[in-house]
């Protein structure tokens, strides 16, 4: 088999059927002539940043990322600044990265999309030691999903977000600095504090409609309700794709740092991190090289040949 090297990393705690899993994944990539996958499996300590180093070290040329939004994180922060491509196959319930490629939740899918060879750069947000891909945020975002029920979830999908955005919509909000890039700070008073690659929500609901995973900049988004009314005023706005969204402010910067003045939720690509006071964002720009689909749907993550060609340009220079 002439196919490139590849390695599965595998939340076994999000996958109901295993066996299964390694027969879809291993008879798709026979059928192309790829040589059967590495096999690597997440643990407790070890989400799956170690497993895709392990893989790399191996000599994988691609990375499949089975599980949550965790274990995508995880595989994201190994991979990012290398040549290694990452394939996302959405095991979880949330798994934002999957929602922006488009993609449904059966891991054959995923394996062809791999195997279509569509392929794109696109920009890596860090927080301390960690990467994401999607948005990072601090705020009502991570309070939502610090109150939603692990068994809910499992049990209705991502509805269950709903539950726990109701928990805390009356809320008291942040007292915050917010310094973007070079510029002076500027003193709020948000609810959540988002900042974004990319711009697909939970439930294909795009908050961040101007956001490109690849422009070096990051679309931040200050959201600002103070009141049931407001909370469905900016809903509506959002859902309805309105350019300009009542108590939502919007920027763009490569670099952010968010101060609070006591203790905040904080969460990346939708997996918490632990609370915090600050949000301190940086950006390595076209850093991930993941597969996406070919443009026959509407992902926000799709194939594009005209950035395939300006980058190859790029890296020829």
């Amino acid at each position: 088999m002439t196919g490139p090297r590849s390695a599965v990393v595998v939340n076994p705690t999000k996958v109901t059927d295993l066996d299964r899993l390694h027969q879809t994944i291993e008879e798709g990539l026979a059928t192309a002539g790829w040589p059967a996958p590495a096999w690597f499996e997440t643990t407790k300590e070890d989400p799956g940043r170690g497993q895709a180093e392990a893989a790399v070290r191996d000599g994988a040329e691609l990375v499949f990322a089975c599980g949550g939004d965790g274990t995508v994180t995880a595989v994201v922060t190994a991979l990012a600044g290398t040549d290694v491509a990452l394939a996302v196959l959405p095991a979880g319930t949330g798994n934002l990265l999957a929602a922006n490629l488009g993609l449904a939740g059966d891991a054959a899918t995923g394996v062809q999309v791999a195997l279509d060879g569509g392929r794109r750069r696109i920009d890596v947000g860090t927080v301390e030691e960690r990467c994401f891909v999607v948005m990072a945020g601090m705020g009502f975002d991570a309070q939502m999903l610090e109150g939603t029920s692990e068994t809910v979830k499992k049990a209705v999908g991502w509805p269950a977000y709903v539950v726990g955005a109701l928990k805390h919509l009356r809320d008291r909000p942040m007292r915050v600095r917010i310094r973007l890039d070079d510029g002076a700070p500027m003193l709020r008073r948000p609810r959540s504090v988002i900042v974004g690659n990319v711009g697909r929500l939970q439930g294909g609901v795009r908050l961040l409609t101007e956001a490109e995973p690849d422009d070096g900049k990051f679309d931040v988004a200050i959201l600002s309700p103070s009141s049931l009314g407001h909370w469905v005023s900016l809903g509506l706005g959002v859902i309805l794709r309105r350019k300009r969204k009542p108590l939502m402010e919007t920027y763009t910067a490569e670099r952010i740092e968010i101060v609070s003045n006591q203790r905040q939720p904080r969460q990346l690509d939708g997996d918490l991190i632990d609370p915090g006071r600050t949000l301190k964002v940086g950006m390595r720009r076209r850093a991930l090289l993941l597969c996406v689909p070919q443009p026959d749907s509407d992902p926000d993550l799709a194939y594009d040949a005209s950035a395939a060609a300006d980058e190859a340009s790029e890296w020829a220079e």
